[in-house]
């Protein structure tokens, strides 16, 4: 081999159908891998490959095959379970510049699953990594399957016919088209994987001990007491039967199929319990196991391994030392958890990071009244995370709001193109812990954040996600979303029968910048027919969007018990979100729930809370996030002065193979002129400040912020990800605290916006074409009103990680 072995090209994929395989050069070393995957193909597939019928590689073409120089020849290979069931190469053309023949050939057992498809997004990664640019491909005409993997792949494609046989032409370039074919699938394919893991057919604990209180053993009451749809299988060396149940002493000892494995055994015997789940065709791992990532270099290394064999062999991984599943579907009823606890069947969707956290979590959501639809304790995270979890409830009817508890952000950037197409559609609350370190649990595979943690809240904040200080606020808020429709704007009603209370909740809301109509105090002796007045108008009030209904019983005397029932009839018409403190309950009180046909809460129930003050709290969290999704999402603008060659050629040329580089200013000045900024003297006006970087978790980010001591001591800068959208420009000036000085402060003209947004969105594109940019600051950018002037950059170049994540093909 010419070239080193690419072990960059190495991945753990998910398939169409939720499995996985794993993607690797080949190698002179896979021979007989190749042999035995050739034998097992059908002359069908054998004669759409080779275009003549070949039962039998010769030892000759076995060499030619494997063997590679990774470079002007290339070629990847799936395995599962250690057999190859698919391969991809290409071969650079000699007669063509930059272009390379491509073939790709899936095992007919295989086919259907995917496979093409992600080979064939690996295979241009790797070939645009070498230089090629174009692929042709000759396929016969009778070969749809493979016709349809290349024309579906989103590429921008030639094709002609000659001599019977179609030649595609395909540009490896990324279009926009082929950059939503893979996010599209890698969303189909994730969400699938997590469906699989939360409908299993059959259960079977491994671990499964017959000492009281022991890990398995309460794994399995679980199961059995949530009446688990399907069998339920304990698995252990030498007894008959646990909890009641036969009992088998391995897994492959099972005569019918498992879906789903719980493993309980010790962390040195879960290595051996992997193969024989993988050996009995598992298709999902819980595993709650401790002693991993957590314990230590030693345990993170056995957590790496878990994963790879898991993996290798198709299987999901949720885990290690996690909590456990739940889906409260009544058609699955499955708890593979180790709570005692349970919530009832919700439209609330749960992810809690935290294994020890999790049996709170779920006591609390219970004790509220706040039902689950599922819930997914990752423990390490160390296969699903909460992206995955996001991919599935997208789709998922019976969610209609995604609650998170995160202490680390394995694929942020991920995590915010996710959250922001997610939060069209369904709300997101999160709780984010870690303020003050920014640090990340031991045993987590993931980087520590560098940000500061009122930027990775503005980034939240830009994905729509609602961001909460704690667990109370995150149930406060979920209250809401899962049971009552969304305001249309932030112009609240309060209605009371407590002069004091009233004003709590009108203070509270006035300190939240919401707008308060003309409080109605009904006055310690009102009756039901008051309430329901004083809603009714409220409701009906085109100045009104959100109603606070405040009910204390009186100091002296009882209460009109229909009160509650007004309430509830009224609010159930879904006009408006109403909020309540019902004689101090918390959660969703009886008296104020519309019933499900199994007693939870429905849509309609009013949520309670026990302070004023946390009522309107919930609902401005509520109000925030529904003036984000009302707002239009904006566009990318495409500057057709922008000269993307040129930038990159100019910084090729300056970072050569070293780093990082302190570019001159009169050389940066003629980068940024690639994209239509140019230095300027003169314009006085306010001194602001951009910053693109590159940040080794969030990827391309731009800050912006006013230019002076204050505004640096305050921090107040607002951060936004890369490439910015027009809207998200407009926001980002307006979010800092002394954007005033920009908007016309005590009677100055306001200063050029459009030209400051201009400029904030053509450095952002810089910064996200150019990933070699490591920091690129303009300062001072002096801002008035008849235009902007940029006065000065400094610029610092340096050798990125990787390519761009939302570039890259899918991968674990």
């Amino acid at each position: 081999m010419t070239e080193r072995y690419p072990d960059q090209w190495e991945a753990d994929v998910v398939l169409s159908d939720g499995g996985t395989a794993h993607l690797r050069p080949i190698r002179p070393e896979d021979a007989d891998l190749l042999r035995a995957f050739h034998a097992r193909l059908s002359p069908e597939s054998i004669y759409y490959r080779f275009f003549s019928p070949r039962p039998q590689l010769s030892d000759r073409e076995v060499e030619h095959f494997t063997t590679v120089d990774h470079d002007r020849r290339a070629a990847l290979i799936a395995t599962i379970a250690g057999e190859m069931v698919a391969v991809v190469r290409y071969d650079l053309l000699t007669d063509r510049r930059e272009t390379a023949e491509v073939a790709f050939l899936v095992e007919d057992a295989h086919q259907g699953r995917g496979l093409g498809a992600v080979l064939l997004e690996h295979i241009a990664a790797a070939a645009r990594e070498r230089g090629v640019r174009r692929f042709v491909a000759s396929v016969l005409p009778d070969n749809r399957r493979m016709t349809r993997v290349f024309r579906e792949a989103g590429y921008r494609a030639e094709q002609r016919f000659e001599e019977g046989v179609i030649e595609l032409v395909l540009d490896l370039e990324p279009t926009d088209t082929s950059l939503e074919v893979m996010t599209a699938r890698e969303h189909r394919a994730e969400a699938r994987s997590i469906q699989r893991l939360l409908f299993p057919r059959s259960v079977a604990v491994i671990g499964a001990s017959r000492a009281e209180h022991s890990v398995g053993q309460t794994v399995l009451r679980n199961l059995l007491a949530g009446d688990f749809s399907g069998p339920v299988y304990p698995v252990h060396p030498t007894a008959v039967a646990v909890a009641g149940v036969r009992a088998y002493a391995s897994v492959l000892e099972i005569p019918d199929d498992v879906d789903l494995a719980v493993v309980a055994v010790r962390a040195d015997a879960v290595h051996e319990v992997v193969e024989e789940c993988a050996g009995k065709g598992v298709r999902g791992l819980v595993v709650v196991s401790s002693g991993f990532g957590e314990v230590g270099e030693e345990g993170r290394a056995a957590q790496e391994q878990l994963v790879r064999l898991a993996r290798a062999y198709g299987m999901r991984v949720v885990g290690p030392n996690c909590l456990g599943i739940a889906n409260t579907d009544t058609d699955v009823r499955l708890n593979a958890t180790l709570a005692p606890t349970m919530p009832g069947r919700g439209p609330v969707g749960f992810f809690s990071q935290s294994g020890a956290l999790g049996i709170a979590i779920l006591q609390r959501t219970a004790a509220r009244g706040l039902g689950l639809s599922t819930f997914v304790s990752a423990g390490n995270r160390a296969d699903v995370s909460g992206n995955d979890l996001m991919q599935y409830w997208e789709e998922d009817p019976a969610t209609r709001a995604v609650l998170l508890y995160l202490e680390s952000l394995g694929n942020p950037r991920k995590f915010a193109r996710l959250a922001r197409r997610l939060g069209r559609r369904k709300p997101i609350v999160a709780v984010k812990s870690g303020r003050s370190t920014q640090g990340v649990p031991i045993g987590h595979a993931a980087r520590a954040l560098t940000l500061p943690d009122h930027a990775v809240s503005a980034l939240f904040e830009q994905a729509g996600v609602i961001r909460v200080d704690d667990l109370a606020e995150l149930f406060d808020v979920a209250q809401v979303l899962a049971y009552q429709p969304l305001p249309a704007g932030d112009r609240i009603a309060i209605i009371d029968n407590s002069n004091s209370l009233g004003l709590l909740a009108q203070d509270e809301a006035v300190a939240l910048g919401l707008q308060v109509r003309p409080r109605i105090d009904l006055g310690p002796r009102a009756d039901a027919d008051d309430y329901e007045a004083a809603l009714a108008g409220a409701l009906d009030d085109d100045t009104v969007d959100a109603v606070v209904a405040l009910f204390t019983p009186p100091t002296i005397g009882g209460y009109d018990v229909r009160v509650p029932e007004r309430i509830l009839r009224l609010a159930a018409e879904g006009r408006k979100p109403i909020v309540a403190t019902y004689l101090g309950t918390e959660g969703m009180p009886a008296d104020l729930r519309v019933t499900g046909p199994d007693g939870m809460a429905a849509e309609g129930s009013v949520p309670s809370y026990t302070a004023p003050e946390d009522a309107v709290r919930a609902l401005a969290y509520v109000i925030r996030y529904a003036r984000w999704r009302r707002r239009p999402p904006g566009r990318m603008p495409v500057f057709e002065d922008v000269d993307r060659g040129r930038a990159r050629e100019l910084v090729a040329a300056w970072l050569g193979d070293g780093g990082p580089v302190d570019v001159a200013p009169e050389q940066a000045a003629e980068l940024l002129a690639c994209y239509g900024i140019r230095l300027a003297g003169g314009a006085d006006g306010v001194a602001t400040r951009i910053v693109v970087r590159e940040d080794p978790s969030f990827g391309a980010l731009v800050s912006f912020g006013i230019a002076d001591e204050t505004a640096e001591l305050l921090d107040d800068r607002a951060y936004r990800l890369s490439p910015l959208a027009d809207a998200e420009a407009a926001e980002m000036i307006r979010a800092i605290r002394t954007a005033p000085l920009l908007l016309g402060h005590r009677g100055a003209d306001p200063v050029d916006l459009g030209a400051l947004e201009e400029l904030l969105l053509r450095a952002s594109r810089l910064g996200y074409d150019l990933p070699e940019v490591g920091r690129l600051e303009l300062s001072p950018v002096m801002v008035g009103p008849s235009g902007v002037a940029v006065r000065a950059v400094t610029l610092t170049l340096e050798r990125p990680l990787g390519p761009r994540p939302e570039l890259e093909p899918r991968r674990l």
